[in-house]
């Protein structure tokens, strides 16, 4: 039955896709191909959680050798709730690329653009997918160098800079992750992460072990963007096409925050990780870092999309803010945080990508009362921002609600009132924005018009989603809920929609 095949088939739609597009020259076919490439994908992602969800860890062996001699995917109800965050912003993003990218990639460069996006998605796919180690690293290369090839695309010169900075960084960080697999490796003999759970215990006491670990947390905190190593972040998502922004911003880091839990809680296992090392007191200190810095830089930028870009690394911070606290509520902030912050920025990108379509750029001097002129875009960039600032009714506020929890939960009161200050510097950043829309002086913008709808519903698709997930939360606090239980070895709730 094609059921069966279900997480082999999440990866391969869109890989067989990506060389199909290099085939492909008119710009529709290039485009349907990816989007039911996407779509497909998110369809393959829902069943996988509700089956998840309902009969517990799905195993898929490859070539018919078992595990841990073969290569096995494994999902669980964690990586199919990235897998679902994944591809629903991939979906929704594909909606509104036709129209972006003939204004802002040559045409000749629209083959390499899908195929690129396409590969890119193959490989947050499969590190989301695969059990083995190797090829969580295998994967992160494929999303990687299609990353770097997609931000190289911006019309600005400067994507170049950005690409070329972001391939040194991300080399770098992808050497890191490498060294500490084959320590993994040498002391284990087993690259499968369910059988190095099992092993690892018994060198848990070595350096080599230690080591291992350390190389990781770098090498993945470097693919996170986690404070002081987000540098290559603000240029990547500036200068990028801003179809690519939007994908990256929603997606990208998720992946890698989803590594790190990954290889925490079941591979190394929280005890490990959380008693022999000091590893909640690092994240706290690197979580709050990211939100005060990174939220005071965003404040002094003069283009959005970089204002933004600086958001997101304020935002990373609350989400390994969560991991630090070691609790249900901690960890179901920062589940939740993935998937409201993929919603919440992608939507942003995408108003922004709306401004580019009509002012061919994004600095606060192209934005001058025109709000007025380009009213649907503003209000998405006003509901986004409100959300990103955590207001009521928003998904924002839903991931600081359980963030704030957890903190009283442990006494923390002094980060209860970091948290409620990273909101009032988000805050002022999007009141820039509103204040340079809505109430400065107006310049020449009378022959402006609002974007077109093949860009705006996609945008108010995710600005909608950023309002109903913060009435409706069932689903990604069930979900949050039941994973984080998992993940600290506690009974877990049922799963909404799930069979007890």
């Amino acid at each position: 039955m094609i059921s069966s095949h279900l997480p082999v088939l999440q990866v391969i739609l869109p890989l067989i896709a990506a060389p199909l597009c290099v085939l492909l020259r008119r710009s529709s076919l290039l485009w349907l191909l990816s989007f039911s490439a996407s779509l497909g994908a998110m369809v393959i992602a829902w069943l996988l959680l509700q089956q998840a969800g309902s009969s517990g860890v799905i195993s898929y062996i490859l070539g018919g050798w078992a595990a841990p001699w073969g290569i096995e995917y494994r999902i669980d109800t964690l990586n199919a709730y990235v897998l679902l965050i994944v591809t629903a912003i991939s979906s929704v993003v594909l909606l509104a690329a036709k129209k972006s990218i003939e204004q802002e990639v040559p045409q000749q460069h629209w083959p390499m653009f899908y195929a690129s996006y396409l590969l890119c998605l193959t490989g947050l796919l499969g590190i989301t997918a695969t059990a083995d180690a190797f090829n969580v690293f295998v994967f992160l290369e494929i999303s990687s160098l299609s990353s770097y090839a997609l931000i190289s695309l911006g019309r600005d010169r400067r994507a170049l800079t950005a690409s070329y900075q972001y391939l040194v960084m991300g080399t770098i960080g992808a050497t890191f992750i490498l060294i500490g697999i084959g320590l993994l490796y040498m002391l284990t003999g087993t690259l499968n992460m369910n059988d190095l759970a099992q092993r690892l215990p018994a060198v848990a006491q070595t350096k080599t072990m230690l080591s291992a670990f350390a190389f990781l947390f770098v090498g993945i905190s470097l693919k996170l963007a986690l404070f002081p190593l987000h540098l290559w972040l603000p240029n990547a998502y500036t200068y990028a096409p801003s179809i690519v922004s939007a994908f990256l911003a929603g997606t990208a880091t998720k992946v890698a925050v989803y590594v790190l839990l990954r290889f925490i809680f079941t591979v190394f296992g929280a005890d490990y990780a959380f008693s022999v090392l000091p590893l909640a007191e690092i994240l706290m200190l690197l979580g709050v870092a990211a939100i005060l810095f990174a939220s005071l830089s965003a404040i002094y930028q003069d283009n959005i999309k970089r204002l933004f870009a600086y958001s997101s690394v304020a935002q990373l911070g609350y989400i390994t803010l969560g991991i630090s606290f070691l609790s249900v509520s901690g960890l179901s902030a920062t589940l939740l945080h993935l998937f409201n912050h993929a919603l919440m920025k992608a939507a942003l990108f995408m108003a922004l990508a709306c401004l580019l379509y009509r002012q061919g750029g994004v600095k606060f001097s192209h934005v001058k009362g025109l709000g007025r002129q380009m009213p649907w875009t503003f209000m998405a960039i006003v509901i986004g921002g409100l959300s990103l600032v955590g207001v009521p009714l928003t998904v924002g506020f839903i991931s600081k609600w359980y963030l704030i929890l957890a903190a009283i939960e442990q006494g923390h009161f002094v980060l209860v009132a970091i948290i409620l200050f990273g909101s009032l510097l988000a805050l002022v950043y999007v009141w820039r924005i509103v204040e340079q829309g809505f109430f400065s002086a107006s310049d020449d913008h009378t022959d402006v018009k609002e974007a077109p709808l093949s860009l705006l519903l996609p945008t108010w698709l995710l600005v909608l989603a950023n309002i109903w997930f913060g009435i409706d939360t069932s689903l990604t606090v069930g979900v949050a809920e039941h994973t984080a239980h998992w993940l600290l070895e506690l009974p877990a709730p049922v799963m909404p929609g799930a069979t007890p």
